[in-house]
């Protein structure tokens, strides 16, 4: 890893930068699959299926009988795991929900406000050689919680066309109304655009890697909204001398391997830590299965040292983790003060892989930055909130004449005549 020590701010820039590509070196290619889909349909999204999954097949939707096949396939121990997560994310959730709200803003004038469920969503689950069934908990859960009424599901199919059976037992359990063999920027156009299979969606969710990212993006220009531009994992620790480093090199490693693209940090106040951790992690990175990946991720990733606490906690804020582990002494100081970040996790005992899977809040978050201005996946990313508004005759009496003066200053008239007419009424009697 590479060790950087009291960098100063003017450094920070380059030195926070993510190994990722730039939106102009993949819209292109977006561009030109989506044009394909809107023009013919499944015949598209079949010919990118071969192109970038390698594999053919006739029927894109998966079939009740391949869904029952795989629910046999999964081991108990596993459906009982996937239970305890599921039970959890839908306690944290519907903690979530809240009630309308009315206000009577003046007298004769009520105002309340509603949160009505989006009616269709799409759901994009990473496959390939990591299936992420625990993201299909953190999405579908909510959306069944929010009560939408349409949730499809695109995930890419294996070399032979089939797709892992605990994302197939998961999407069953979590209420799931469609799934589809469709990965990458096929399936973000399938869903957008809609065709004759695939039904279109309001908004898409899901994370994937940079040309999933991009596509959903440039969906947005059609009509179509998303939870957030979600690309590369990343994880930042920062760490004291009260650190387990093996815990913290475990940390970092259990981000590294989601992809050679992904990113971690450890920034600390002890330089004692940071050779600790260097270490441990040249030795826990030679037990993974996936070590090829991790050692490209590490490749990307930092080790810094800071000289207190202040500087520390401003270098994260710059940085906007998506996961944000604190292990020191103080931990306080960084739970006030951490103002960018996606989900938070305290303490030597609290791994980000609980927020992965098991402890109830939602692993779909702000990548690349976005931590300072989005917020993570929760109950409200699958509603909508509405405000409605009656009016009695007092009610327009007392507000009218302001509405009048102001539509009159802004040069419109019809505005004001709308209100005009009401209180001539009003008056007549």
């Amino acid at each position: 890893m590479n060790k950087i020590y009291n960098p100063t701010r003017e450094e920070w820039s380059s030195l926070l930068q993510r190994p990722t590509q730039t939106v102009e070196d993949i819209e292109a290619t977006v561009k030109e699959v989506f044009a394909e889909i809107q023009s013919k349909g499944d015949i598209a999204i079949k010919k990118y299926t071969r192109l970038f999954d390698g594999v053919s097949f006739e029927k894109l939707k998966v079939s009740e009988a391949e869904i029952e096949e795989a629910a046999a396939g999964v081991s108990r121990e596993l459906k009982d795991a996937i239970q305890l997560a599921k039970d959890n994310i839908e306690k944290f959730h519907a903690a979530q929900q809240t009630g309308k709200v009315e206000v009577t803003t003046s007298k004769g004038v009520n105002c309340w406000q509603e949160k009505r469920p989006i009616q269709k969503v799409g759901l994009y689950i990473p496959g390939g050689s990591a299936p992420l069934f625990s993201t299909i908990l953190m999405l579908a859960t909510p959306a069944n919680l929010a009560g939408c009424k349409e949730i499809i599901l695109c995930t890419p199919p294996d070399k032979e066309g089939n797709i892992n059976p605990a994302i197939l037992y998961t999407a069953a359990l979590c209420g799931v109304t469609s799934i589809f063999k469709i990965g990458g920027i096929q399936a973000i156009g399938a869903m957008a655009f809609g065709t004759e299979t695939v039904p279109a969606v309001y908004k898409i969710f899901g994370p994937g890697n940079q040309f999933v990212t991009v596509a959903k993006q440039l969906a947005t220009r059609y009509n179509v909204s998303i939870d957030m531009p979600a690309g590369p994992s990343e994880l930042l620790v920062v760490a004291d001398d009260t650190a387990n480093a093996a815990f913290v090199a475990s940390d970092l490693l259990s981000q590294a391997e989601h992809g050679g693209d992904s990113q971690v940090i450890l920034v600390s106040t002890s330089k004692a830590l940071i050779e600790a951790v260097e270490q441990e992690v040249e030795q826990q990175l030679q037990e993974l299965p996936r070590k090829e990946i991790a050692t490209r991720a590490i490749d990307n990733s930092r080790l810094i040292y800071v000289e207190n606490d202040r500087q520390a906690l401003d270098l994260i804020n710059e940085y906007g983790p998506e996961h944000f582990i604190i292990c020191t002494a103080n931990e306080e100081f960084y739970v006030d003060g951490i103002m960018n970040a996606g989900s938070v996790f305290i303490g030597n005992f609290t791994p980000e892989s609980a927020g992965d899977y098991a402890s109830g809040t939602n692993h779909t978050l702000p990548t690349n930055g976005y931590a300072k201005q989005y917020s993570g996946v929760n109950l409200d990313s699958f509603l909508k909130s509405m405000t409605f508004q009656k009016i009695t005759e007092e009610g327009m009496s007392t507000i009218g004449p302001s509405i009048e003066r102001m539509a009159e200053a802004e040069g419109l008239q019809a505005h004001k005549n709308a209100v005009s007419l009401r209180l001539q009424e009003i008056e007549k009697k």
